[in-house]
């Protein structure tokens, strides 16, 4: 917490936000990675915008009624008042400075904006290792990398540790978990190891700018990070379908991972959308646990290899609707809808299920990364047993990295062996 902005409970909020000015709201929780990677960024918005705009924390757990009243419902969340009123757009979760900074400039104005900002003040930190993604196979490497004594900076873009994992209900084959523990729980855990260790975070920031030459990262645009090694872990992400519903349930009755969450469906209807090489091989392993599979495809004929195929249409739990896309999803009290469209006759029609998975390729997340930067034929990182890439001092590991199987366990040896490496070398 910051020892510098007020923190006040319900009964003073009358008398501090709206007697009037220009305020600032954080309504932050405990044991919560955003608050966490947010609670710097609102000091040095405290510091910058502090002679006109009011900074004022509340600790949301302690002051429910007020937080429900004033429609904040999660942790954090950032309200702004002038004179009384509320103004601007509320902000929650992975709050970013860009964020914070427009809200801002709005409330004090174009001008006065302008004179704040001549104060932003460029900053350059060094580091030992600088991991770029704060997935398991960035954490992995950080937890590693901190306990052998190197300074260590994880840069995330995300707020939740983790990466895609925090975005998993229930991970069941991590060893040491006898029960089924959440991908969120999971990532916070090594996130919290992480720090523990000693590796400092920079999340839930915007990455203006990477330099693999110079082993440096621009974050918000102001402080730019040079590590003497460089691990990219950024992951990747499941191509998106960009149709309605696909965003809100995902995780909650849409899957992107057959390995992780089949033997949730035993006995139960499952569908599957693709007809490439994954989404074949993927429906044949969901076949020993759900009753029955029906594949969706937009193409007459599937894309995955022909052995594949094969094994597909011999297994009499497979269903095939080829020559159709899917159009929208839906959550039902005992299951998911899924709209899908005959591409020859343009007929809309509905499948009920228990569950759906989507398997239409991954993209790997190395938008802002050089072109110098050697990849395979799909994009991912090109990288030896060491985990070296082909540009001096910079490692990769996890689901950037090419390979024939993307898990948890994998990411985090991979980690393991980046960060030895990378301390080693370092000496």
């Amino acid at each position: 917490m910051s020892e510098t902005i007020p923190h006040i409970d319900a009964d003073q909020f009358p008398s501090t936000v709206l007697a009037g000015g220009k305020v600032a709201v954080d309504f932050y929780s405990d044991d919560c990675a955003p608050c966490a990677a947010l609670a710097p960024k609102f000091d040095t918005m405290a510091e910058l915008y502090g002679h006109d705009v009011k900074f004022i924390k509340i600790f949301r757990q302690n002051n429910r009624e007020l937080a429900t009243s004033l429609g904040v419902r999660s942790s954090p969340t950032v309200l702004f008042y002038e004179n009384g009123k509320p103004v601007g757009k509320m902000l929650t979760g992975g709050i970013k400075r860009s964020d914070l900074v427009a809200n801002l400039d709005a409330l004090v104005g174009a001008k006065r904006a302008a004179e704040i900002h001549q104060h932003d003040t460029p900053v350059r930190t060094e580091c030992d290792v600088l991991i770029l993604g704060g997935g398991p196979a960035g954490l992995a490497a950080a937890i590693y990398a901190a306990q052998a004594k190197k300074s260590t900076i994880v840069v995330d873009i995300n707020a939740m540790h983790g990466g895609q994992v925090s975005t998993t209900h229930l991970v069941s084959n991590y060893p040491g978990f006898v029960q089924p523990i959440s991908g969120m729980e999971l990532g916070d855990r090594m996130g919290a190891q992480a720090r523990v260790a000693g590796a400092s975070f920079r999340a839930a920031v915007d990455v203006s700018h990477i330099d693999l030459a110079a082993r440096s990262v621009l974050v918000d645009g102001l402080e730019t990070i040079h590590g003497k090694k460089m691990i990219l872990a950024m992951g990747s992400r499941p191509r998106p379908l960009g149709i309605p519903g696909e965003t809100e349930y995902k995780g909650q009755g849409i899957s992107y991972c057959a390995t992780c969450d089949a033997k949730y469906f035993e006995g139960k209807d499952v569908v599957v959308i693709g007809g490439g090489n994954s989404a074949i091989e993927e429906s044949l392993f969901i076949t020993q646990f759900a009753s029955k599979v029906r594949i969706v495809h937009q193409f007459d004929t599937l894309q995955a290899n022909q052995v594949a195929q094969e094994h597909a249409r011999a297994n009499p739990k497979i269903e095939f609707l080829l020559s159709h896309e899917p159009r929208s999803f839906a959550k039902t009290e005992t299951g998911m809808t899924l709209e899908v469209e005959n591409l020859k006759t343009k007929e809309i029609i509905t499948l009920k299920t228990d569950g759906i998975f989507v398997f239409v390729g991954m993209i790997p997340n190395l938008e802002n990364v050089p072109a110098n930067l050697e990849l395979d034929n799909w994009g991912y990182i090109k990288a030896d047993a060491s985990m070296h890439t082909s540009i001096p001092d910079v490692l990769a590991c996890g689901d950037v990295v090419s390979k024939p199987l993307r898990q948890i366990t994998v990411a985090v040896a991979e980690g393991t062996i980046a960060a030895v490496v990378a301390a080693r070398e370092l000496g």
